[in-house]
């Protein structure tokens, strides 16, 4: 009976200590966890949208639009100048003209 049970105790002790010598298992790309998958795709959707404003970004630039802004502005200021004396004139004969 002794025998059977320092054969037992030894063979329990070698199954205990074999257990921590194994290889930690090597991730593939196939074998993700969930946490991965979505923090992946968190990533892709995220540079997906920056890529998606910056591309509209530089065709805005493309279109010189703040060029053609400022030119708008000029050209309505000049011609609401060129109106607002017109209607000063106007309206200043129409007063003082009728004495």
């Amino acid at each position: 009976m002794n025998k059977l049970l320092v054969l037992t105790v030894l063979l329990s002790l070698l199954a205990v200590s074999t257990e921590g010598f194994r290889m930690p298992r090597q991730v593939t790309d196939e074998e993700q966890g969930p946490l991965t998958m979505i923090s992946e795709t968190i990533k892709s959707y995220y540079s997906n949208a920056v890529d998606t404003v910056n591309g509209y970004v530089d065709a805005i630039k493309g279109l010189k639009i703040e060029e053609k802004a400022k030119n708008l502005y000029t050209d309505t200021t000049t011609i609401l100048g060129t109106y607002s004396g017109i209607f000063q004139d106007q309206l200043y004969h129409l007063v003082y003209n009728q004495q």
